[in-house]
């Protein structure tokens, strides 16, 4: 296992961190204990896996690595001049140093090993962060979070437009929640736009989803299709009782953003009823040690799911509108190999 760090965003401080742990877990690391302010610290299987990590964030700015761990900083500064590349240098959560003494220094000492100095393109990219004994320690760049990328998938942006869609940045949490791998069998049964089949698939995920709207369900292919994914399959009617053509197929994770409010169908049930009725039906289709994750406004009863949320993490999502995703996993799980 090989030793890094993520800066995460500060959207919410909580469901960063839990994404990451979940995204970390699902390349077969995981997070560990923080001993870096600022950082959430992850033990991942091999080097190259940290730049998947990156891919698969939303609400993180970086991951970065430490710098020849036990060498003195401004040995290790040395050794990395030799090499000829060019770099900067700034504080953790700050831009640039230019002001900054330190950072002139180790800027120096770069350049006289044989480096150069770039502000704006640099090859190699180096962080001076607080260390939890208060000596700082010296982190490299080895990957950013693609956020442009996310943003890009916002609904004004989608064929299919929903005021109530789940953000891009919030539904690939959610699928980092659920710990999402290559080839998982992952359902929604209330798919709506497909916010969160989208951002599963885009994990390479098979997915399967439901909606008792046709027009949510032809609306959600649309935008599958503009995202340049493509759904198992997506089924019209009541996920309390539809089924797919594989009925007895058991699932990996369940993502589901129910139905809630004015703005959403059900048919005349209430909102709680039909959550109350269909989420604990797909909860039962879970694989040993698979995932549901559900996203609920604030102060939601408790669902009629075995077993408490391992996690419940508020968001505020809008001004006047908190929600809570509820993380549980199917009991009686062994741990997944990598895939």
């Amino acid at each position: 296992m090989i030793v890094a760090y993520v800066e995460p965003s500060g959207e919410s401080e909580e469901l960063a961190a839990a994404e990451i742990a979940g995204a970390a877990r699902a390349l077969g690391g995981g997070a560990t204990d923080p001993d870096l302010p600022g950082l959430v610290r992850v033990e991942l299987p091999a080097a190259d896996v940290v730049a998947q990590l990156a891919g698969r964030l939303a609400l993180a700015h970086r991951c970065l690595v430490p710098v020849e761990p036990g060498v003195a900083i401004d040995r290790a500064v040395e050794r990395a001049g030799r090499i000829g590349r060019s770099a900067e240098f700034r504080r953790l959560g700050r831009s640039r140093g230019t002001a900054d003494a330190e950072l002139r220094a180790l800027g120096d000492a770069y350049r006289t090993a044989g480096g150069t100095i770039d502000l704006e393109r640099p090859e190699r990219r180096f962080v001076l962060a607080p260390g939890a004994t208060g000596a700082p320690i010296l982190l490299e760049q080895a990957a950013t979070v693609d956020r442009p990328a996310t943003a890009a998938r916002r609904m004004p942006s989608l064929p299919f437009q929903r005021p109530v869609s789940l953000a891009p940045r919030l539904a690939r949490a959610v699928a980092n929640l659920a710990e999402i791998r290559l080839g998982d069998r992952v359902v929604d049964p209330f798919v709506g736009t497909g916010a969160l089949l989208a951002e599963a698939a885009l994990l390479h995920a098979h997915t399967y989803g439901i909606d008792l709207d046709a027009t949510m369900v032809v609306g959600a292919l649309k935008n599958f299709a503009h995202l340049g994914v493509s759904p198992g399959e997506l089924v019209q009617g009541d996920a309390g009782t539809v089924d797919f053509r594989r009925p007895d197929g058991r699932f990996d994770a369940v993502v589901t953003d129910p139905p809630y409010g004015r703005a959403s169908t059900t048919g005349g049930e209430s909102s709680a009823d039909v959550v109350a009725r269909v989420v604990p039906r797909w909860a039962a289709r879970l694989r040993p040690g698979g995932r549901l994750v559900v996203v609920v406004p604030s102060g939601t009863a408790a669902l009629p799911i075995p077993g408490r949320p391992e996690r419940t993490i508020s968001v505020r999502v809008h001004r006047s509108l908190t929600r809570e995703f509820r993380v549980y996993r199917a009991p009686d799980g062994p741990t997944r190999t990598p895939s």
